[in-house]
């Protein structure tokens, strides 16, 4: 008989120890050390916590950002760094399934990805996505990912997905998931006050959330950065007037969202800490007699999508003269 679990998720919001790769990675293992000691078995972090989010995008020109760029370069990481690897062993210390947000380094001293790590509490690196389409102001700092990370984990507790922030209202993406059978699906964000006046960051969040855990019938786990005031003070030299673009209410948004749409529990807006939940995954079950939009409920004759899941190739090297005129 086919086994649906039960456990508990963890959500944190807080702010990385900005630009410090190992010291935010010691505050990300002090959060799962917590966590488990209060019974989770999965524990999601923020959008690029591994070592912050390039806010001057938002509040300088380019050209002023652009030091700050070499330094969040400097502090981006490869998979394989030494730094990687105290995280990789407290998720098999701590029994934990992992979901936290990196700067990756390409091979490219121009080229950062906004990346999502997939760990398995064997401290295994199951799985890793690349945001597709960096918003708006990020297009300054990060490239865009491909296809090839457009996939759902198996894990022990069920099948994980993760799209990180603004991805997460892209409807194509968010299907390639479900139709892969995702269960448990990571949406992790950063905290952005700069947003228009009339934007509710943290209820565009929820929302957000809410829409793909109401339309696929699974469960969501929503973790979301703060600013701490390191981070505003690293930054106030070149903007005098940082507290006044990045200091705004209802503009972080953590917790977990059921099958049915609504909050479980009770989330975090803006305060830090971690959000708990209890997961049953069987009640995914209920739900799809009514709406399956990956099997009753959807046309298939009339709808065909079709996802490209090969890696990207920069270049292809060929050692042979009648190869290399093939057309």
């Amino acid at each position: 008989m086919i086994q649906f679990h039960k456990f508990k998720a963890a959500a944190v919001q807080t702010s990385p120890v900005f630009l410090n790769v190992d010291k935010t990675i010691e505050k990300a293992i002090s959060f799962i050390k917590e966590a488990s000691s209060n019974g989770a078995k999965l524990i999601a972090f923020p959008e690029v916590f591994v070592a912050g989010y390039p806010y001057w995008n938002w509040i300088m020109t380019p050209v002023q950002g652009s030091k700050w760029y070499e330094e969040l370069y400097k502090n981006s990481v490869a998979l394989s760094d030494e730094s990687m690897k105290p995280i990789f062993q407290a998720a098999k210390n701590f029994n934990m399934h992992v979901v936290i947000g990196i700067n990756e380094r390409g091979d490219s001293y121009g080229e950062i990805y906004n990346t999502n790590l997939i760990i398995d509490n064997h401290g295994t690196l199951i799985g890793k996505h690349r945001k597709l389409v960096p918003t708006w102001a990020e297009k300054l700092t990060w490239s865009s990912g491909d296809g090839s990370s457009l996939k759902v984990y198996k894990t022990e507790i069920g099948p994980i997905g993760t799209l990180a922030c603004g991805e997460n209202t892209n409807t194509l993406a968010r299907f390639t998931l479900l139709s892969q059978g995702e269960l448990i699906h990571i949406a992790n964000y950063i905290s952005l006050p700069v947003a228009p006046p009339d934007y509710n960051m943290a209820e565009a969040i929820k929302i957000r959330a809410a829409a793909h855990s109401f339309e696929g019938k699974l469960f969501t786990i929503v973790s979301c950065s703060t600013i701490s005031k390191e981070i505003m003070d690293v930054l106030k030299p070149d903007v005098p007037n940082i507290e006044e673009l990045l200091t705004r209410k209802s503009s972080a948004f953590s917790g977990i969202i059921g099958p049915n749409g609504a909050v479980v529990g009770e989330p975090l807006i803006d305060d830090e800490g971690i959000v708990y939940a209890d997961i049953d995954l069987e009640k995914c079950i209920q739900p799809k007699q009514m709406h399956d939009i990956l099997g009753h409920y959807n046309r298939f004759d009339i709808f065909d999508l079709r996802v490209n899941t090969a890696p990207t190739r920069k270049i292809t090297f060929i050692d042979n003269q009648e190869e290399f005129n093939k057309k």
